[in-house]
């Protein structure tokens, strides 16, 4: 286990759950919101975006967290272990309010200089339709995973707390 992803909604907690399994493991965190979005909350193109997820994912170790649907495949060719965060729209919403309400107008760790926490409409509508829309695409491409990945798929947070209170080398290396 060297190469984790970590999938989910927005407000699943797909980058509190990468720092906590970097603690477990020592693997060290690459959050794709980082590398993506530049001051302002400026998007990358997609003509450095793909080069730049190529060149992350050929990292010898990492747990990547982030959703960005448009390179899943890439980066499940790179990968050994995958941890999708399956959670309903009720629980990422709140998860994201709680994030605004904790974070406002401050930058997050996981995030670049000059993207600070904040509410956003259009955001709030994709994790509402994200089970219609970006989770199908996530599980098509689940299914097309390489069979040498390991795949979890954990649909709740009490889930997910009783996976990672687990000896993490063992269960995963173990499924």
């Amino acid at each position: 286990m060297k190469r984790i992803l970590v999938l989910g909604s927005g407000g699943a907690g797909k980058t509190t759950f990468a720092k906590q399994l970097a603690e477990k493991t020592g693997l060290p965190v690459i959050h794709l919101d980082l590398h993506f979005w530049s001051s302002g909350w400026v998007e990358t193109s997609r003509d450095e975006w793909i080069p730049r997820v190529i060149e992350l994912s050929e990292r010898s170790e990492w747990i990547m967290d982030g959703n960005y649907s448009g390179t899943i495949d890439i980066r499940m060719k790179y990968a050994d272990t995958v941890i999708f965060l399956d959670y309903g729209r009720i629980t990422c919403t709140l998860g994201v309010l709680k994030r605004v309400i904790a974070h406002r107008g401050l930058i997050r760790d996981d995030m670049p200089d000059g993207c600070p926490e904040r509410f956003n409409i259009e955001f709030m509508r994709w994790i509402w339709n994200y089970s219609s829309r970006s989770r199908p695409l996530i599980l098509r491409a689940l299914k097309k995973a390489p069979s040498s990945v390991s795949i979890h798929i954990v649909r709740n947070r009490r889930a997910l707390r009783k996976f990672l209170g687990k000896d993490i080398k063992h269960t995963i290396s173990a499924i």
